[in-house]
């Protein structure tokens, strides 16, 4: 296809280079592709053809400034993937994975290349890099020899394989799950029996029933085990019908089971970290990471599930007595979870959690509460620039500017729930800042919140409010990045590292003062109630038994199946699964892990293998720095740009833990989470 044809063949000529949805079209994608794929040889050829030795700009710097079509190409379509993952998307989807793994094989593999930078590492004393450049070139020399570079040709050559295998099957885990979950979605006939829930979450289950041509309403499945319904429901045996329904996904004969791809993805890990020299994947993963181990990892879990089960068990103790106290003669299951945990809320505390939601109208929290708080801490102001194209009419699109009026990025709000996006909540770049490149950031926000009839309100739980803000977290990371070279920009961190800045901007969703300014009822104009607000706050450690132990569950699985040998991999998943968390010591039947393991999608088709743990060990990191950010005055620009300029701006430049504790003035502690958790009684 030719470039003028081709809209993703060029630079877009929007502002900031934002992407030209409206003339993007599926048979765009495999040309570009290729294109891409080919100019990023041809400069690596260019680099390697070279007579002249290898200098840190004729290498590593051509390298950074290279492969430009290629990953505008990828920003764009793994993105479009994600939150708008049509049929054709999908179809393109599979077909261009193991290409693209195959071509990164090539770039690492490639020996002439890997000699230049091994031999530019080797003079890095003598180099005169400043910082930034001699961090780069240790993080390339790194990623080649992790890339298998010193491995013997015939090792290569499985590697290779394993690497395109493994593309193909970690993308069949995601298309079976995306398509597993529309079709379990729970058809109710009755409206009875959907007793509980606000009009307007009928009025979308009915919407969506229109949308797929079937009568009645329809309850569609969100990414975690626990449903959001199943708070509200009164019905229980449609409560059970929801739950068995989420726990199926990916857990069944067929074509869309996911047992046997994860078995064979996990194998492949294995296979390949042993290739590398590494005793397991999670020993290769964790080498890469701030934890540094897998032992590391194992203790701080440890450490944590003890008290966070003796604190489940506790509160399920108090649910089978509310279940007692209605008359009911059943014990408590894990569906009537979050029913009665509402009730012993209210009972408990005199709170009832949905009563805030009339007060969290989400445009109102958005401009009101995000974007103030984003004002106050850095500075920054949105407008809205609705001339801009869109992939889907539901997003909004904002330019961002500093407080003196220059311009610095964009800012995507793509805020609903729909059958081509994937579950969860996340940010992305479709372009990343690079003083090299002269490029501005263009990031963008997802959540997957049910969108209400026409003309009805989007209110939002207490929940959605936080996820909100912690998303948005991840988006001032890469709005305010201020790097040189691409490689660190914005979120480009370890794994372990890069949720602390969206956990720690949790804190504002409920701060005082920003919750003053967006916090009111969406008929009135109310302010929400000073006493409601107090009575929220008295249930910050109500059910973080459950919490920490279902999160914890998870982290812990994904760890038993990628701390793995290659000799080891289990016949029976579910058997394993149970027989792992038994093992950990979190095997209550009242708490399933957060994600099993057919539906792990961080783990099994995104970027978390061996990584899930990454939450729990950023949040230490987290509860310190809100402890200094209310010893040191809160919400105010001094603080904000002490962060930003210590944590947000250098992105990867800096090592995270050198980083943080010159950022905080010593090493993190972890009394603060504890406490947080209401885990210090253990």
């Amino acid at each position: 296809m030719q470039t003028a044809s081709n809209p993703l063949l060029q630079p877009s000529p929007l502002p900031y280079e934002y992407p030209p949805f409206d003339r993007i079209k599926p048979e765009h994608y495999m040309p570009a592709f290729e294109a891409g794929m080919a100019e990023s040889l041809a400069e690596i050829d260019a680099i390697t053809a070279q007579d002249a030795p290898p200098t840190f700009e004729n290498t590593i710097v051509a390298m950074e400034q290279g492969g430009e079509t290629l990953g505008r190409v990828q920003s764009i379509f793994f993105n479009l993937v994600g939150t708008h993952g049509t049929d054709d998307l999908q179809a393109i989807y599979g077909e261009i994975s193991p290409k693209l793994a195959a071509h990164q094989d090539k770039v690492f593999l490639n020996k002439a290349l890997f000699d230049r930078v091994d031999a530019l590492y080797q003079q890095r004393d003598t180099l005169d890099l400043d910082d930034e450049s001699r961090r780069l070139l240790e993080r390339y020399h790194v990623n080649f020899v992790r890339a298998g570079a010193r491995l013997a040709a015939d090792e290569q050559t499985r590697l290779r394989e394993i690497n395109t295998e493994l593309s193909r099957l970690t993308t069949q885990f995601q298309q079976n799950l995306l398509k597993h979950t529309n079709e379990l979605a729970v058809v109710v006939e009755d409206r009875a029996q959907l007793a509980g829930l606000s009009d307007s979450a009928i009025e979308a289950a009915a919407g969506t029933a229109r949308d797929r041509g079937i009568e009645g309403y329809v309850l569609t499945l969100q990414l975690p085990t626990l449903q959001p319904q199943l708070a509200e429901l009164e019905d229980r045996a449609l409560r059970e019908r929801i739950h068995r329904a989420s726990i199926q996904r990916g857990n069944t004969d067929g074509a869309l089971d996911n047992r046997p791809v994860l078995r064979e993805i996990v194998a492949l890990r294995a296979e390949r970290a042993q290739l590398l020299g590494y005793d397991t994947h999670a020993d290769y993963v964790l080498a890469n990471a701030t934890a540094g181990t897998a032992d590391a990892v194992n203790t701080l879990l440890a450490k944590l599930a003890k008290p966070s089960v003796v604190n489940a068990r506790k509160e399920g103790e108090r649910l089978q007595q509310a279940v007692d106290a209605a008359g009911e003669s059943f014990d408590l299951k894990v569906w009537d979870w979050p029913y009665y945990r509402e009730i012993v809320r209210k009972a408990d505390y005199d709170f009832d959690q949905s009563a805030l939601k009339p007060y969290f109208e989400m445009e109102r929290v958005l401009t009101d509460g995000v974007f103030f708080m984003a004002e106050k801490l850095y500075g920054l102001r949105f407008e809205r620039r609705d001339h801009l194209p869109k992939y889907h009419p539901d997003i909004t699109v904002y330019e961002v500017f500093e407080d003196n009026g220059a311009a610095l990025g964009i800012f995507v709000f793509d805020p609903f729930a729909r059958d081509t996006k994937r579950g969860g909540a996340w940010m992305n770049s479709y372009v990343q800042q690079s003083r090299l490149l002269g490029t501005r950031p263009v990031v963008a926000n997802h959540l997957n919140v049910t969108k209400p009839a026409e003309g009805e309100p989007v209110l939002l739980s207490p929940y959605e409010v936080n996820t909100m803000f912690h998303e948005f977290g991840h988006a001032v990371h890469g709005l305010l990045s201020d790097v040189h070279y691409p490689y660190f920009s914005g979120t480009a961190v370890p794994r372990d590292f890069v949720e602390y800045p969206s956990q720690v901007h949790e804190m504002w969703a409920f701060w005082p003062e920003v919750m003053e300014n967006y916090a009111r009822h969406h008929e009135t104009g109310e302010p929400l109630p000073q006493e409601m607000i107090e009575r929220y706050k008295s249930t910050e450690q109500f059910n973080q038994g459950y919490d920490s132990t279902e999160y914890l569950a998870a982290s812990l699985l994904d760890q038993a199946w990628h701390q793995l040998t290659p000799d080891a991999i289990p016949e029976d998943v579910e058997a394993f699964e149970a027989a792992a968390l038994e093992q950990a010591g979190v095997a209550l039947e009242l708490v399933p892990p957060r994600y099993r393991s057919t539906y792990f999608a961080h783990v099994f088709s995104g970027g978390y293998s061996a990584g899930y743990y990454s939450y729990v060990w950023s949040e230490v990191l987290d509860a310190d720095t809100v402890a200094w950010f209310k010893e040191d005055g809160g919400l105010s620009r001094k603080n904000g740009d002490r962060m930003r300029y210590g944590i947000l701006a250098p992105g990867g430049s800096v090592d995270a833990q050198a980083m943080y504790e010159a950022f905080r003035g010593r090493p993190a502690e972890i009394a603060p989470l504890l406490e947080r958790r209401g885990l210090t009684a253990e």
